[in-house]
């Protein structure tokens, strides 16, 4: 410690013997550091500050119905290719700094130049920016300024504009495409459906439902048609038999009926024993119990009648049996025509039950076929109303971006 205060000490003690030495030498190197200063031109800085401000009423009230561009983002990007050549060589243009340099050379010089003395900053707020420039003209500086201020404004306002035009080619473009798809999926399925007329599925059902519906159909005709001929034979067997003259009331359950009750009792029997019929046979313990209840209840109405019958008078016995027979000849003739239509209707639906089935192999490959065309149909229209709402999303977008108050440039401080 003592050496090193000691070392400092006889620096100390040197310099101030040796003090004139030092001041003389001094007084040339500072004469002629002032003589280069003074010949040094002057340099001027010009500077302004731009305010982007991106906040608009529109944007809020027009949610959902535009595209919201990044502003930000593109006045980054802006600041980036401004300081590009070719934006570099536009500035030089409009300040006339292009006419000093005659050759390519020259021109790479002040391009180069340009480039580092250009400054463009944002501050602390992102919103705000600032340019400045140093040059010895004061003039040409300020004009320099004024010349980048403009660009940077112009190539914002530009670059979105430039974004949305091409944004909407390309929509225009797929469009286009899309529309050719969707008429190209249109003329598959129409085309598709005329050639297979009658194979189509109806009401959105499949080849099996369609064949258990008409079956179900066919059961029911025939069904109908067996209790049709039932009522048939059994108006035929009471006018064969004759029993018509015990009944000057009318026929079986028919308008006036001597016996309303026990007539009641014997349809609603037959129509049980229809109904037994289609799952059993004659044999059957439930059908042949059913077939003797209706035998015995024919018995006792006969007997009823036969009551009646030996009450009345031969003359009005033999009027109200004529009434009878007519009332049942009547009813026997409607009765055949129904058993006819039926037979019809069953012949129909046992044809179009037989059509389904030889169709077996062929209509489910129609509804594949059909379900894939509808499929790729779907898909195209969908795309295709999608691309139309962007594209008036876009639409809109652009003229909201054309909208003076879209993006707002203020000069916070002009150029100076």
């Amino acid at each position: 410690m003592n050496e090193i205060l000691g070392q400092i000490i006889d620096y100390i003690r040197g310099t101030w013997r040796y003090r004139w030495f030092m001041f003389l030498a001094a007084w040339p190197i500072c004469i002629g550091g002032w003589v280069y200063v003074q010949t040094l031109p002057d340099q001027y800085t010009a500077s302004a500050r731009v305010y982007v401000d991106t906040s608009t009423m529109l944007r809020p009230l027009l949610s959902g119905l535009t595209v919201r561009s990044n502003v930000q983002s593109e006045l980054s990007l802006m600041t980036r290719t401004l300081f590009s050549r070719p934006s570099l060589e536009k500035i030089a243009r409009m300040t006339d700094l292009d006419l000093k340099a005659k050759t390519p050379e020259q021109m790479d010089s002040l391009l180069n130049g340009l480039a580092g003395k250009i400054k463009l900053s944002r501050t602390n707020r992102d919103s705000l920016y600032r340019i400045s420039y140093q040059d010895s003209d004061p003039d040409l500086a300020k004009r320099l300024v004024q010349a980048v201020l403009t660009l940077f404004v112009e190539g914002a306002l530009g670059e979105s504009r430039k974004d949305s035009d091409t944004a909407q080619r390309f929509l225009d473009q797929q469009i286009e495409e899309y529309e050719a798809r969707l008429v190209a999926a249109e003329n598959r399925l129409k085309e598709f459906k005329r050639k297979n007329l009658g194979r189509m599925p109806k009401d959105g059902g499949s080849y099996y439902s369609s064949l258990q519906a008409a079956m179900g159909r066919l059961e029911q005709a025939r069904l109908e048609l067996r209790e049709a001929q039932n009522r048939r034979d059994e108006l035929a067997r009471q006018i064969r038999e004759g029993k018509f003259a015990a009944a000057p009331g009318g026929p079986v359950g028919g308008p006036g009926s001597l016996t309303p009750e026990l007539d009641a009792r014997i349809l609603n029997l037959q129509k049980r024993l229809d109904e037994l019929l289609l799952g059993y046979t004659e044999q059957h313990p439930d059908v042949i119990l059913t077939r003797r209840t209706i035998e015995d209840l024919e018995k006792q109405r006969q007997k009823v009648l036969e009551g009646r019958q030996a009450s009345a008078g031969d003359e009005g016995t033999r009027g109200a049996s004529n009434l009878i027979k007519s009332q049942l000849q009547v009813a026997l003739s409607e009765a055949e025509a129904t058993v006819a239509s039926l037979r019809v209707r069953v012949r129909e639906y046992k044809g179009r039950v037989d059509e389904l089935k030889r169709l077996v192999n062929v209509i489910p490959e129609v509804e594949v076929q059909l379900k894939q065309l509808n499929r790729d149909y779907n898909v195209t229209k969908s795309k295709y109303e999608e691309l139309l709402v962007r594209r008036e999303k876009a639409a809109m977008s652009e003229k909201l971006e054309q909208s003076p108050d879209a993006v707002k440039f203020r000069v916070v401080d002009p150029p100076y």
